[in-house]
């Protein structure tokens, strides 16, 4: 990370320099991925001059997760925030990605990508989710974050009838907050998002193990996907450079979960024993690779396309965006990707608005229907994959043929296209440094 108060996570972000009132444009909930990179877009398109905040709850940068993948409409979105270059140069892209089903010893192979774009930038590419978050960091001001700031409740008034929305929000320490705007990035048991009376995240029936092994003197493995899977399991490893790994293990959910959970010791040795003995040994060596820091099993859960299409996204100035809009699975690798597109088309419509409540249900009209269809395809991704969650006997093996002869070679090849959108660019008013709604 870049040193101590160049960025927003200098030592003028720490809470002791917060007033009990404070009053912002706009207020972001949650210093993650999408929470950084809306902080970013705002800025980037001139929106909020009159003070972007953004509330992190923890006491510093997390970097839950260890990897992600970023697929092209990642790298787009990178692009547009201004900050792609700082990544493309440190991980290198890789392109296939190979599907092994242990019962039968088939191997299944795709291209991710060379057939659409032949722009190296735009590439699959496996990073540290840590590396991201500090790119994005490095592009705020000094104290854009505030740390160790927890949402408690949300307001709204007027100063007058014919006014525009004041959101007023109040935090564990005491501090009153006022802004023009509100966008809820805090994940999927998001504060914001229960306000707007989005449902909360249903369960996959899935759970997921997954963290980083590290390889001081190199590890050798070719850069690409590799996945095994089995009854009830879909094991996958991927390199992230030429020392670390990312590996996952996705398992229809077990009893053993709840008593592994938050052991990382206990964890590891549940994969590698009963839950994944049987996995290849170049899978079980990179797993006893682990660095346990921030080893995780948790189940997986996601909003119902339905409810994403139907339920109140926004109220007012008020949104949300990533997982605490569309929390989805993780198997299309969409879960940051999508967060990215969300900041930049939110920023935008935000740019284009006379007012935020004008710029917010642009967003959410424009949003809408992509997110669905994004959680619609990682779950059923995730179903088929895993030869249908908790499905045995016949119908288990008709998913298992449905997925080795028709899903692999006829249906992710439709899913994979919409890795390739492009939620376009953002550029400031001309003439301009920045629109503020307070005018």
């Amino acid at each position: 990370m870049a040193g101590g108060g160049d960025h927003a996570f200098g030592a003028a972000a720490a809470p002791a320099a917060v007033k009990d009132h404070v009053d912002a444009e706009v207020v972001i909930v949650g210093g993650g991925i999408a929470g950084l990179a809306t902080a970013v877009a705002l800025r980037r398109a001139g929106v909020g001059t009159g003070g972007v905040l953004v509330l992190e709850r923890h006491a510093e940068l997390r970097a839950m997760g260890a990897a992600l993948t970023i697929f092209p409409n990642g790298w787009f979105a990178l692009r547009a925030l201004g900050v792609a270059h700082k990544l493309t140069s440190r991980y290198e892209a890789y392109e296939t990605s190979k599907a092994t089903n242990l019962e039968t010893g088939v191997t299944q192979v795709f291209r991710f990508a060379g057939t659409k774009n032949k722009d190296e930038d735009v590439r699959v590419r496996a990073l540290d989710r840590k590396a991201l978050l500090e790119a994005l960091a490095e592009e705020l001001p000094p104290g854009t974050v505030r740390f160790s700031s927890k949402l408690v409740s949300i307001d709204t008034d007027r100063a007058a009838a014919d006014a525009p929305e004041t959101v007023v929000m109040r935090l564990d320490d005491g501090a009153v907050i006022r802004a023009k705007a509100l966008i809820g990035c805090d994940g999927l048991h998001s504060v914001v998002a229960r306000w707007l009376g989005l449902p909360d995240p249903a369960s996959s029936g899935r759970s997921a193990v997954r963290e980083l092994s590290v390889f001081p003197g190199g590890h050798g493995v070719k850069r690409e996907l590799r996945q095994f899977l089995s009854q009830g399991l879909r094991a996958g490893m991927v390199p992230i450079s030429d020392t670390d790994i990312y590996w996952f293990l996705v398992n229809d959910t077990v009893p053993a979960e709840k008593d592994a959970a938050g052991d990382p010791a206990k964890t590891l040795r549940e994969v590698t024993g009963d839950l994944a003995g049987h996995m290849p040994v170049e899978y079980l060596d990179v797993v006893r690779h682990t660095d346990q820091a921030n080893l995780s099993w948790a189940p997986l859960l996601y909003r119902n396309p339905i409810s994403i299409l139907t339920s109140a996204a926004a109220r007012g100035p008020v949104t949300v965006a990533g997982d605490a809009f569309h929390p989805m699975t993780p198997d299309m690798a969409q879960g940051g990707c999508s967060a990215l597109e969300d900041a930049v088309v939110l920023a935008r419509s935000l740019a284009a608005a006379a007012t935020p409540a004008d710029g917010v249900a642009a967003y959410v009209a424009a949003r809408r229907w992509r997110a669905a269809w994004l959680v619609a395809g990682a779950y059923l991704s995730g179903w088929v994959q895993q030869g249908g969650t908790n499905v045995r006997g016949v119908r288990g093996w008709v998913v298992k043929m449905f997925r080795d002869w028709v899903f692999y070679p006829f249906v992710f090849p439709r899913l994979a296209d919409t890795m390739w959108f492009d939620c376009g660019e953002l550029v400031a008013p001309c003439g301009d440094e920045g629109k503020s709604h307070a005018e």
